[in-house]
Order: structure tokens, then C-alpha cells, then sequence
């Protein structure tokens, strides 16, 4: 079944937010275990998960099924999520009804329904009676529910034997059957993570965005409840947040402060989470990668949206944090897949990679290399700057005549332009040299003009966008293909600003999600929303696209150049090099 896709999601609200219900603050573990079947042990739930997620039974095999009458087919192309989602709450795609098959809604009697939308009259019987394990069995194996009546075609008829059949019920009796952590009656919780190293200005940005979006939103809700508001005030308060159930809940954001050696945040993260459990994490920063946060998020399953991190967990399993880019490694693979369609700029010899080290620096040589190798080329012969060491121009003299490159990509700061400018005056002139325009920042208008013509530059940002309100009140980008950009760009100009932008994206897509939660405060579920998002505009990247299981949603960048003379502009070598 093709990925879900919902219409109309975002709004002009974006300054507003939903909310909530009641919830049991407990772990992972003791959630499953609160629900389960009778007997059900903590082993055969993980069993039963796995065939949910994944289409793998205990034995290691994969589940069977047929689908519309043919062959049995692998279990991975039928897995029970690819339909209903992680969350078991279902999609509504172009008309196409995907119902909820979580414990809450199983076993109990299906209303009648439009669209999903509950309208069973007083006295009128429901569409179906609540699941039993044997009819549920039944339901798996040949598709008809307890009245008899034959489920659509596209639901697979399972080949389960009677153990891995039941494993799979027990599961499905635990899923999304009761709400998430840090959700109560009258408010939803969140948290911020900090590091006590990031300056204060990086710090202070992120947290006034945050904070003045849930400030607005809980002024808001204060006025719609105050008695003496009058009922237009109120209407318009109800119109703004979509529905009279968004309008008596309350946000809260916690600040979680990491202190110590990052060996150590695991700990107080888990101490945080123990006190006062959150519902997700919000945007956060800390110094260096986000590594510890992602892997505590992963094992608690707590979803982190929009981290403040170039230097993000690549993973291709990972669920629960949503990243805005790929960070450095993109632009590394931007700059393989521009080599790769420019095939006259590589006049024999090795790519050469000279690699300060620090993070930045080797995420962006790993994205080339990677990415490089992938497209059937040679590995890049890749020297190592020690961090206090210079790039001196006898250094690179010398690399340069031993190793006769085709192209030098030197993922290094600022303190590399002197020597390089050296080099290229002289007879040892290297080919196309590529350098990262986020790690040079504003040095890369000192950028000298005979280097200019044969160093690219990769950009990771939109070049020219606004954002619009579309007339169904819809937030949308508009860009107008500009491909020249002027010294004043923010995003390379003001870390503030760049902070700034990211932590309102978040707070739109925040508000998105709480509203299309539709009330199923379920962790997954407000994962499952975003994978089925129409893009979203983003003030820095433009355009973000989501689907279901993305989890990095800017996955590229431009190759540019500085042009001539006394103010230079960036213009634009490539299209967008993405994924």
C-alpha cells in the first residue's frame, strides 16, 4: 500500500497548539505490561511487535500472506504498520479509509463512520461487534470480521500458525490502548534538552522562540475560558485552533540542562525523564553530536522534534528523532553527486581530501566518501589535519605534487583560505577545489578572485523563498528562482537569526501535529502524523519533505560559486543535489 498522505494540514495557527488527556506516567515497559493479555509475558509482547513492525515471526522467518487472492507473498511487503502505522490509528488517503486496529478501538464495537469519523445514531447497531482473540485470529487468517462480513481486498489473509497468531493479538491488545507519558487532563508537557556549554546567545535564541510560542498559545486559551469573553472572542479563539477540544488545554516546556562530560548526560537524562516524564522533546542544542540525546530517545521512546544539531545520528532504523537536515554529511554527498555529473572538471589522478579534525570536518569527508563510492568510484585518498595543526602552504605544496589530484576538497575552516590562496598563485595551481560554505561562514567572501573560478562552494540552504498564506489559510512556500545571492544572506551571516528560523519551523510543525493528533495522544501517533505531511515550508532549507519513516527532512544542498569583482555574489553551478 502506497505511503499515506494527508491534505490540508497545516494553518495559519501556527502560533497554537492542542491538547490533551489522560495518561499513565510510566515507561515503555510498564506501559506494554499494564495492558497485556493475561499471561502475556514482556518476551512474547516483543515477539508479537516484531510480526506487527517488521512481518518476522519468532522463528526468524518471515510472515506469509496473500493479498487479493495470489501467491503468498513476504510478510515485510504486508507488515500489519505499512498500513495501520506504528501507532495501529490508521490513515485516510484520498478517500481510501485505513481503519485503527489498536486495543482501544478492537475490542470494543466499530460505530458507524464517515471518513472515520464516528455517527452511529442513538439505538443504531454498530458496524461490526467488538473483536474477540478468536474472531481477531479469524480476521488475520481469512479476512472477515465477527459479523461474517468480508474485509476489502487489499487486506493480506495471513498465514499464522496458532502460537504466532496469538502473540500478534496479545500485542495488538497493548498498542496505543492507553495515552502516552507526560499528558494529563489539563496540559501536555515537553522538554528542551541544553548542554551547560552552548553559548548563551545560541542558547537564549532557541529558548525565547519556544518560549513565546507557548506564552501566546496558553494567553490564548486563558482568554477563551475567561467568563467575561464574549462570544465572538470565543468563536475566534475556537476558529484559530481548529476545534472547540484544542481550546481547554494547556503547554508546559521544562528546560533539561546536561552538565559534565557527554559520558554522563545519559544518566541525568534518565533522571529527568523519572521526575516528570514529557510527552517529546522539543528542538534542544548541545556541543558537539546529538548522539547521547538520539540513543536515550530511542530506548524510551520519547519523540525529539527539530534538535538544533549540524551533526545528527545517520540511521536508517532509528524512529523517534525528527532532524531538520542531514547536517554536514549532505553537503558531502552534494559535492560527490556534482563531481559525478561534471565529469570534464577531473582531469586524471585521485580525489583528494584534506580533513581537519573535528566533527564538521569528518562528517562532511564521510558524506563524500560514502556517497563517492556508492556512485562506483575509487575511494578518495584522505589526509588528516590534527586540530591545532595548520594548513601551511609548504604542507600543501607538498600534498599537492605527491598526490597530483584530480579535484582537493578541504573540509576545513577559515584558517585553511591563506595557504590555499598561495597555492593556487603559484605553478602548483590544484584543480576544482570544493569547500563547505556553512563551515567557512562569512570568510567566504574573502574568498580571493583567482581562486574564485575553480572553488565551489557547497550551500545547503534555499537561495531565495518566502513564506506565504495561501488562500485556504495555508502556510506555503513561494520561491522565485533566484540564483544569485548577496553578502547579506542570513544564513550565513547571523547564528542567531539561523537559530531563530529553525525553532519557528519547529513551533509550526508542532502545531500541525497536536492538531492532527485528532485526540490519540500516542508518542507514535504523533510520529505516523508527520511521515504522512504535506511538505512544509522551512525560512532556511526551503522546503521540507516528509514520508513515512523519513527522518531527516532537507537531505541535500546547491554547488555554487562567488562571482567577480569587488562585491561578489554566490550563484548557483547545480540544481539541488538530494536524495
Amino acid at each position: 500500500m502506497k505511503n499515506p498522505k494527508l491534505s490540508g494540514l497545516s494553518r495559519l495557527a501556527f502560533l497554537l497548539a492542542c491538547c490533551a488527556a489522560p495518561a499513565l506516567l510510566a515507561d515503555p515497559a510498564s506501559l506494554l505490561a499494564a495492558s497485556a493479555a493475561p499471561g502475556a509475558t514482556a518476551q512474547e509482547l516483543r515477539q508479537g511487535e516484531r510480526i506487527y513492525r517488521e512481518g518476522i515471526l519468532p522463528s526468524g522467518q518471515q510472515l506469509q500472506a496473500n493479498i487479493r487472492g495470489e501467491q503468498a507473498v513476504p510478510g515485510l511487503t504486508f507488515t500489519c504498520a505499512s498500513c495501520h502505522l506504528r501507532s495501529g490509528l490508521g490513515a485516510l488517503d484520498e478517500g481510501v479509509y485505513t481503519p485503527a486496529i489498536n486495543g482501544e478501538k478492537l475490542f470494543k464495537p466499530l460505530p458507524r463512520s464517515y471518513k472515520g469519523i464516528e455517527q452511529s445514531a442513538a439505538g443504531e447497531p454498530p458496524l461490526r461487534p467488538a473483536y474477540s482473540e478468536a474472531t481477531l485470529i479469524e480476521a488475520l487468517r481469512r479476512g472477515s470480521d465477527p459479523n461474517g462480513r468480508v474485509l476489502g481486498a487489499g487486506m493480506p489473509r495471513y498465514r499464522l500458525e496458532e502460537r504466532d497468531a496469538r502473540l500478534l493479538v496479545a500485542y495488538l491488545k497493548t498498542l496505543s490502548a492507553q495515552f502516552s507519558p507526560g499528558v494529563s487532563e489539563g496540559s501536555i508537557r515537553f522538554a528542551t534538552v541544553i548542554s551547560d556549554d552552548v553559548p548563551p546567545e545560541r542558547r537564549d535564541a532557541m529558548l525565547s522562540a519556544l518560549t513565546r510560542y507557548i506564552n501566546i498559545k496558553n494567553s490564548q486559551i486563558r482568554g477563551f475560558n475567561n467568563p467575561r469573553s464574549g462570544a465572538k472572542s470565543r468563536l475566534m479563539a475556537e476558529n484559530m485552533m481548529t476545534s472547540r477540544e484544542l481550546t481547554g488545554k494547556s503547554l508546559s516546556l521544562a528546560r533539561w540542562t546536561l552538565k559534565g562530560a557527554p559520558e554522563t548526560w545519559r544518566a541525568q537524562l534518565e533522571e529527568y525523564n523519572r521526575k516528570e516524564p514529557v510527552f517529546a522533546l522539543l528542538g534542544g542544542m548541545v556541543t558537539g553530536s546529538w548522539q547521547p540525546v538520539h540513543q536515550f530517545c530511542e530506548e524510551n521512546e520519547i519523540p525529539c522534534l527539530f534538535p538544533n544539531t549540524e551533526l545528527p545520528v545517520l540511521s536508517e532504523t532509528s524512529w523517534y528523532t525528527l532532524y531538520q537536515s542531514r547536517g554536514y554529511y549532505q553537503e558531502g554527498e552534494g559535492a560527490a553527486r556534482f563531481l559525478q555529473g561534471h565529469e570534464e572538471l577531473l582531469k586524471g589522478g585521485p580525489v583528494l581530501q584534506v580533513v581537519r579534525d573535528t566533527p564538521e570536518a569528518r562528517a562532511l569527508a564521510a558524506g563524500f566518501q560514502k556517497a563517492w563510492q556508492e556512485l562506483g568510484r575509487s575511494a578518495p585518498v584522505t589526509v588528516p589535519l590534527p586540530p591545532g595543526q595548520e594548513l601551511g602552504k609548504d604542507f600543501l605544496q607538498r600534498l599537492l605534487a605527491r598526490e597530483k589530484p584530480a579535484a582537493l576538497l578541504l573540509w576545513d575552516d577559515a584558517r585553511a583560505l591563506p595557504a590555499l590562496e598561495s597555492v593556487s598563485a603559484g605553478s602548483g595551481r590544484p584543480g576544482p577545489v570544493f569547500l563547505s560554505a556553512r563551515l567557512l561562514g562569512e570568510s567566504i567572501w574573502t574568498l580571493k578572485e583567482p581562486l574564485r573560478e575553480v572553488t565551489f562552494l557547497t550551500y545547503p540552504y534555499v537561495f531565495s523563498a518566502k513564506v506565504v498564506i495561501s488562500g485556504m489559510g495555508k502556510p506555503v512556500l513561494q520561491e522565485d528562482n533566484q540564483s544569485t545571492l548577496k553578502r547579506d544572506t542570513p544564513a550565513l551571516k547571523s547564528e542567531v537569526q539561523k537559530i531563530t528560523g529553525q525553532t519557528n519551523a519547529l513551533t509550526q510543525l508542532l502545531t500541525t501535529l497536536l492538531m492532527d493528533l485528532k485526540g490519540n495522544y500516542y508518542r507514535d501517533n504523533l510520529l505516523d502524523v508527520a511521515g504522512m505531511m504535506t511538505d512544509q515550508p522551512h525560512p532556511l532549507y526551503g522546503r521540507l519533505s516528509f514520508g513515512t519513516g523519513q527522518r531527516y527532512a532537507s537531505r541535500g544542498c546547491y554547488i555554487v560559486q562567488l562571482t567577480r569583482g569587488e562585491s561578489p555574489e554566490l550563484v548557483k553551478k547545480s540544481g539541488w543535489l538530494g536524495r
